[in-house]
């Protein structure tokens, strides 16, 4: 059935399906998200053959905050002014491009930093523009919100599951897993053509909107108090299992590269079964969240400290599905707060206390020491 979509400042942009264009938009957001931990299994690799220490390996992980964050915050506001369309689309392909210098970078130091810089370029832009595209494309109330958890939460997931295998039994470990990435890009690229805008643009001289806050005074708390710290989880819980239990856990020599893979894999496809469950518990979906992170982090503590892989497999469903929820619920309530023309904005500062959750690998290192 078509219906008539209409802006935030109430001008009709469009007539569209919307079951097909939150889909098409949710794939967008798949594609890209693919991509981002594509690397991680590969660092193996990388510091066998290109003789890094756990040091370079732990700045090469974390060189993709450098690009993130000054990207989220310019491309929420952006896109609050000018358009999701035209914010979006160009990160889309430079998450190509950077999957593509990544199979050059292979033997240089230098170019995989470059490459991974410009991974968290994108995913600023990407995750955050794209989050409030699928939230206003869907029109109901936290569907958008599940829908952006569920399709990110996959797609985590299906990029170090498939590089994993590739690395491990592939013939071109660290070539095949981006090529295949790059050509997830272009499905996802072919995927927005024609998705409509949802942003009517703002002259320069609309001075009323570029005053409106953030929030509304009323909210403030409820963002500081719930939002925020939820936001710390979505990424503190899975980038453990991603990250540091890898390092701190002995894993089998010849297994090393898919057992990561694979233990990323159920991390976040797990973020991926629990995110649509928000629409069912609601209000408890934070608890459970916390709690589903809490157990997890306290089972991947007992496997670091007595080298227990068996007890990765349960850490790593625990983390994962808080994480999801996490997600899904965080952007249930982003998407209620927010002003309709700073929707972009608040999902960005979302975002961004979202990433310093990737502190949680050092906090468990101390902790397993």
């Amino acid at each position: 059935m078509m219906s008539q979509f209409r802006c935030p400042r109430g001008g009709t942009l469009s007539h569209v399906a919307p079951a097909q264009a939150w889909r098409r938009a949710a794939l967008v957001l798949f594609s890209v998200a693919a991509g981002t931990n594509v690397p991680t299994p590969l660092l193996i690799i990388y510091r066998h053959d290109l003789g890094l220490s756990a040091e370079t390996i732990t700045a090469l992980f974390g060189v993709y905050a450098a690009g993130l964050v000054p990207s989220l915050l310019v491309a929420g506001p952006l896109s609050d002014r000018i358009g999701r369309r035209p914010v979006v689309l160009p990160f889309v392909a430079l998450s190509g491009i950077a999957s593509l210098l990544f199979v050059v970078a292979a033997g240089s130091v230098p170019l995989l930093f470059v490459a991974r810089f410009l991974q968290g370029v994108v995913s600023g832009a990407v995750f955050s523009v794209g989050s409030a595209w699928v939230s206003e494309l869907s029109q109901g109330d936290g569907a958008g919100a599940r829908r952006t958890a569920a399709a990110m939460s996959a797609g985590f997931a299906l990029g170090p599951l498939a590089s994993g295998l590739l690395g491990q039994y592939g013939p071109a470990p660290t070539t095949l897993p981006y090529l295949l990435h790059a050509a997830m890009v272009g499905v996802g690229m072919l995927a927005s053509r024609g998705l409509p805008e949802t942003v009517l643009p703002r002259q320069p001289d609309d001075a009323e909107q570029a005053r409106e806050p953030l929030l509304h005074s009323t909210d403030r708390w409820t963002f500081g108090s719930v939002v925020a710290p939820l936001a710390v989880c979505v990424y503190a819980f899975p980038s453990i299992v991603i990250a540091a239990l890898p390092v701190l856990v002995d894993l089998p020599a010849d297994q090393g590269v898919v057992i990561t893979g694979v233990l990323a894999g159920l991390t976040l496809g797990a973020g991926t079964l629990a995110a649509p469950l928000q629409g069912r518990w609601g209000t408890w979906t934070p608890t459970l969240a916390a709690t589903c992170g809490s157990l997890g982090f306290a089972l991947a503590l007992l496997a670091a400290q007595h080298n227990q892989v068996a007890v990765l497999i349960p850490a790593a469903l625990l983390l994962g599905a808080g994480g999801g929820l996490g997600l899904a619920s965080g952007l249930a309530l982003v998407a209620r707060l927010a002003l309709p023309t700073r929707r972009g904005a608040l999902t960005s500062v979302f975002y961004a206390f979202a990433y310093l959750g990737f502190a949680g690998p050092l906090l468990t290192a101390f902790g397993a020491r």
